[in-house]
């Protein structure tokens, strides 16, 4: 008998492929599909309907963050169980909002990330031991309800974009053209990008994005 069908996104090959070799001996879990990128990751998603997403959360084109959201909001039976290197309040918290059923990390065991996969499928969250009980109790007492977005959720796809390509070195022209925009429109957005972070410089886009997992690793 199938087991539950699960995609993998994950943009380093080697543990795409790492990740596969070790879920491959539970017969009740069946890898159908992987992907590279979010976009890739949602094209995916659309194409086969897991029940899961195991899903990274820096990964180029679009971010696993925005990817969590589209696919929520296109399949919300799906579950996305989040694997990755962070471990900051603000990626549980934010993973959380954006519709995550799980969270754990990648210096876990293969018995944990075992469980985790079983626990949300079964239709219960899972947060990884390794990160702190203040984030997770936080979160449930609903203590940040009211609170001020952190400033990296107020940022659109497109802004988020364009300051991954300003911290991979992309000039201007170069972003206008892989994004197939106007010069005028990244300068706009590069401008709102400064205005809204109140960062003044490149070297000052970069450290944030580079800080906040959005470049690829």
């Amino acid at each position: 008998m199938k087991g539950k069908r699960i995609i993998i996104a994950e943009d380093h090959t080697i543990l795409r492929e790492g990740l596969k070799s070790l879920l491959s001996s539970d017969e009740e879990l069946e890898i159908i599909g992987e992907a590279g990128d979010g976009l890739e990751a949602i094209r995916r998603v659309n194409e086969l309907e897991p029940d899961m997403v195991l899903l990274d959360l820096t990964m180029p084109r679009m971010n696993g963050m925005d990817a969590i959201r589209e696919i929520k909001r296109n399949h919300p039976e799906t579950r996305v169980l989040v694997l990755t290197v962070h471990k900051t309040e603000e990626y549980v918290l934010a993973s959380l909002r954006a519709g995550a059923d799980g969270y754990v990390l990648k210096d876990s065991t293969r018995a944990e990330l075992v469980m985790a996969i079983h626990t949300v499928l079964s239709g219960k969250p899972y947060l990884s031991p390794g990160i702190s009980q203040r984030v997770i109790q936080g979160y449930l007492d609903g203590k940040r309800e009211g609170q001020t977005k952190p400033v990296l959720e107020t940022l659109t796809q497109r802004q988020r974009e364009i300051l991954k390509l300003i911290a991979e070195d992309y000039r201007n022209k170069e972003i206008a053209d892989y994004l197939c925009i106007s010069l005028k429109t990244v300068e706009k957005h590069r401008d709102n990008l400064m205005k809204k972070l109140d960062l003044h410089t490149a070297a000052a886009l970069t450290a944030f994005a580079i800080e906040h997992g959005l470049t690829e690793t």
